[in-house]
């Protein structure tokens, strides 16, 4: 099957880590993470070893081209663990390819020449740092706890080790925040001269601290026409510093794009490992235990999946176009019909002349893609999809 298309009929050439652990909870985060003190590390690695021998005993991987190591933090592992850790990835997924891509998620503050010196031994070769606004006093209110020094500190110490592939992530939208507030970040972000940067607004989520404030009405979010003109500042701003807008809240110089992400975008397999994750293999979706021990618990007996769930042919299609059309570059005609033995036009034909005649998307050279207008409303095309062939 065609590199460029969900690789179904093989193993996954895509691994995703997930690291549960932080230093504190963020005020916006839902994902599966949970405080550092007094969890049992080291059982949990221990446990990451079992899944991982026993996926690719029952699933043997391809040549594999990207990993990621998310989280949770993964850089508050101590130098020990992080040694550990890389060697178990190093084990288990050998086989590469040559332009092999391992990411490492990292909140400055948690990446000291020592723990970045044993990732770089390790492959790490991509790191994504969390650094979400410049501004001091924001940071604060949205529950980070690294400085704006320790931002500055951990990209140099990434730069004196040689990293060249390195990204930070910005937000949008933050409470009380203002244009001028997002311009002088962006500012100081594109100053550093890195490779990559992803940008993206606030999403008030169940289950956390914001969302119970947005409940009673105490958090102070920008008005709506005040965020598009961030995300519109933030697209001029890259673009005029020569960055590419390949994905919708992704910019990157040439050939620094997230290939890893650009995997789950073009609707590829890849592994899901560790507490909470998510994986895809063979039209086949699963979701791993969250709690940290139970996770542990379940590895000693098999693989510790909470549930998963076949895809069926029609929802395949809704996911290949509504991840497809994230990426500027939007889907090519020829993918579709390698993957699912039709024309995209029989079977979206209607939505796409809709959206087209909408302004929101454009059809040229053999690709769909969102027009200049559909990518700030790119939510609105995406739903279109949702349930479409249901």
């Amino acid at each position: 099957m065609d590199k460029h298309t969900g690789n179904l009929s093989g193993s996954p050439r895509a691994v995703y880590i997930h690291i549960p652990f932080c230093t504190n909870k963020c005020y916006y985060c839902d994902f599966n993470s949970y405080v550092l003190k007094g969890q049992p590390v080291q059982d949990y690695l221990d446990a990451l070893e079992r899944e991982m021998e026993a996926t690719v005993r029952l699933a043997p991987p391809s040549r594999i081209e990207t990993v990621f190591v998310g989280g949770g933090t993964p850089t508050v592992l101590t130098p020990e663990q992080m040694e550990q850790f890389v060697k178990l990835v190093n084990t288990y997924f050998a086989d590469r390819a040559e332009a092999f891509e391992f990411t490492m998620e990292a909140n400055p503050g948690t990446t000291d020449m020592d723990k970045l010196s044993v990732m770089k031994q390790g492959g790490v070769n991509r790191l994504s740092f969390g650094v979400q606004t410049f501004d001091p006093v924001l940071l604060r209110k949205i529950g980070r706890i690294h400085t704006v020094d320790e931002v500055y500190q951990s990209i140099e110490n990434a730069h004196k080790l040689s990293f060249d592939n390195v990204s930070i992530d910005l937000m949008l939208g933050l409470p009380n925040q203002t244009l001028a507030q997002v311009e002088a970040s962006l500012d100081a972000a594109l100053a550093l001269n890195l490779q990559h940067y992803s940008i993206y607004s606030l999403k008030v989520e169940e289950n956390t601290l914001f969302h119970d404030l947005y409940e009673k009405n105490e958090l102070p979010l920008p008005e709506e026409e005040a965020e598009l003109g961030m995300y519109l500042l933030t697209m001029e701003k890259l673009a005029a510093n020569g960055y590419h807008q390949y994905e919708i809240s992704n910019f990157a110089l040439p050939g620094k794009e997230s290939r890893h992400n650009m995997m789950y975008w073009r609707n590829q397999s890849y592994y899901g490992l560790g507490a909470g994750a998510h994986g895809y293999r063979q039209r086949v979706r699963h979701v791993n235990i969250k709690s940290i021990q139970p996770y542990i618990d379940a590895t000693l007996s098999g693989l510790p999946i909470a549930e998963q769930f076949t895809v069926s042919r029609e929802e395949a299609m809704e996911d290949f176009m509504m991840v497809g059309l994230r990426m500027l570059a939007g889907i090519a005609k020829d993918d579709f019909i390698r993957e699912f033995g039709t024309d995209v036009d029989e079977v979206f034909g209607s939505i796409i002349s809709r959206l087209e005649q909408k302004g929101l998307l454009a059809v040229e050279g053999g690709r769909v893609r969102l027009s200049q207008k559909g990518i700030v409303l790119g939510n609105e095309v995406f739903g279109e999809f949702i349930g479409s062939l249901s």
